[in-house]
């Protein structure tokens, strides 16, 4: 009892701050200590393994069918050296033009129909 009596303001002011630094510091290790949240999780396979693995299953970009590594590879060689049409209609691609060009006048506040 003695000790409570004799204690002032200010010296509970600094065993305050004492505490808090205390706190502040233990929480700070906890957080610091703490294992990397960041990380998957143990059962999850590396992108490291996944990049070595062979992948003996594909699909058809087409279709989406189910091929063999075979199929697959004798689809993309032939893909390879007959490359698709990607040549537009030139009436289409007028059109292309012209709907950029409305977008272009409505973004800028001249009104087209």
């Amino acid at each position: 009892m003695r000790l409570l009596s004799k204690t002032t303001p200010s010296t509970i002011n600094q065993v305050r701050m004492q505490l808090t630094c205390v706190s502040i510091s233990l929480s700070t290790l906890t957080i610091i200590a703490s294992p990397a949240w960041g990380l998957p999780p143990p059962e999850d396979t590396p992108e490291e393994i996944l990049r070595t693995e062979i992948i003996t299953e594909a699909r058809s970009p087409f279709d989406g069918k189910p091929l063999t590594a075979a199929e697959y590879a004798l689809l993309e060689a032939r893909l390879r050296s007959n490359p698709p049409n990607t040549q537009l209609n030139p009436k289409v691609e007028d059109l292309i033009y012209l709907i950029r060009l409305r977008k272009l006048f409505r973004s800028i506040g001249i009104p087209i129909k």
